[in-house]
Formats: structure tokens, C-alpha cells, sequence
């Protein structure tokens, strides 16, 4: 198939592009880098040009009230292209727990993201992931001086990137869900512990200190950023990554 991947050249996009063609797919990466702009639709219809299924990996530039503008007329535009090219599938990625979390900006901008591709006109799949490994650093520097990390107690179920790229080939190259797939890691964590954990791997010697008013985090409440009972997990575990990544 021909495979236009947008934000095809981030963490994940370019994994899914290298999977896609070493699978035997003609992928067209499409970013700004590539002269594609979603927000002016700068290059969409030629990155679309052919292409049976669009993956949309891009993402907002901030986590704050901007990121609703730039996901409502990113996913319109295209949306709209991939109606004028006859594309047959829309895939996104998401986040697991996205539309129960209205105190964050950019969980509403996600969440609003995907009710414009569910009321569009392609058929479409979404795929929701749970907090990426990879952004611990993001979360430990957040709130953290030198000596002191303060973390909340959420509850999370974090998974590798690499786990999420393969989901997203998956779904990518199969028929349309017309609905939600779920993944999510094989272990629940509460941040605060997630956070011990980093920084004894990095020789860190700093300390984390439990803090239910620390971070963007702080505002959500019980386990709805962990998965139900019908998500599929993927079998790295966090310490055996991080201690990879530590070497």
C-alpha cells in the first residue's frame, strides 16, 4: 500500500515509517521538514497524492489552550485532503484515559482530535496508548530543583515507544477499526515510584518526594490513565528498558 505517515519524521513516526517500508509499504513521511504544514495545508495534497491509508502522528508544538487550535485545524485539513485524495483509512495515536481528563488542556485537544476524525467522512482507527517511557526525563524535569524531584502518586501504565510503533503498524496496514484500540505496558506504577526507579538506574542522587500538587499530573484523580480490562499490553517492562538506556 501506499502509507502517508504526517509527523513522520518525530519519535514514533519515524520508527513507523522505517517498519512500513521495511515491510514493503511505499511510506511517504510528511512534516514541516518535508514542506507539509497542517495548519495551512501547505503540501497536503501531494503527500496525500495515492495514498490508500493516512497515519497522523503529528503533534501540538505546546501542552496548553493552543494545542485545541492546532489539533481542530490540523485534523480538518486533513481530514479534508484525505477526502479530496480518496484516502480509505485514518489512523491517529491518542491517549489512554484522553476524554476523562477535561482539567488538561491538551488531553480536551486530543480528545477533540478524535471526535473530528470519528465525525469525518473516512473511515478511521484510534489508537490510544498509555504515558511513553521515553518521557520520563520530560516528567522529572517538571518540578525538580537539585536535590529534589516532587512527583505525584497518579497511577500510570507506561509503555516503550518501540511497543506503540509496532500497534501502530498494525493497525496501519488492517482493515479499519471504526473505533478505539487500547495499549498500554505490562505493569502499573504509581509516578512518584515510577520516578524513584529513573533515577536509581542513572545513579541519580537525587530525592523524590511525594507531592499531590506537583505537575501537570497532579490534577487527575483515581486510574483513568490506566487501560481496562480489554487493552492490549506489550511485554517490555520499564526497568529492563531503563536499565538498556542507563548503559
Amino acid at each position: 500500500m501506499k502509507i502517508t505517515v504526517v509527523g513522520g519524521t518525530g519519535l514514533i513516526g519515524s520508527q513507523v515509517v522505517d517498519k512500513l517500508t521495511a515491510a514493503g509499504h511505499e511510506t511517504v513521511p510528511a512534516a514541516l521538514s518535508t514542506g507539509v504544514d497542517l495548519l495551512t495545508g501547505k503540501g497536503l495534497d501531494q503527500a496525500l497524492d495515492g495514498a490508500e491509508v493516512v497515519v497522523n502522528l503529528a503533534n501540538s508544538p505546546t501542552f496548553d489552550e493552543a494545542s485545541l487550535d492546532f489539533f481542530r485545524t490540523s485534523m480538518t485539513n486533513l481530514l479534508a485532503a484525505g477526502e479530496k485524495a480518496c484516502v480509505r483509512h485514518q489512523v491517529i495515536l491518542s491517549i489512554v484515559g484522553v476524554d476523562q481528563v477535561p482539567q488538561l488542556d491538551y488531553y480536551r485537544a486530543k480528545a477533540l482530535q478524535e471526535e473530528l476524525l470519528r465525525e469525518g467522512p473516512t473511515p478511521y482507527s484510534i489508537v490510544r496508548a498509555t504515558q511513553f517511557f521515553e518521557f520520563m526525563d520530560a516528567v522529572l524535569s517538571w518540578t525538580s530543583d537539585d536535590s529534589t524531584v516532587r512527583l505525584p502518586a497518579t497511577p500510570i501504565q507506561p509503555m516503550a515507544a518501540a511497543d506503540i510503533v509496532d500497534n501502530v503498524v498494525e493497525v496501519a496496514t488492517g482493515a479499519p477499526l471504526r473505533g478505539i484500540r487500547d495499549i498500554a505496558g505490562p505493569e502499573v506504577f504509581r509516578l512518584d515510584e515510577l520516578g524513584r526507579i529513573t533515577l536509581a538506574a542513572r545513579h541519580d542522587g537525587r530525592t523524590v518526594t511525594t507531592d499531590d500538587q506537583a505537575g501537570m499530573f497532579a490534577v487527575i484523580t483515581g486510574d483513568v490513565l490506566t487501560p481496562g480490562p480489554d487493552a492490549r499490553l506489550s511485554s517490555t517492562r520499564y526497568e529492563e528498558w531503563i536499565r538498556r538506556a542507563a548503559r
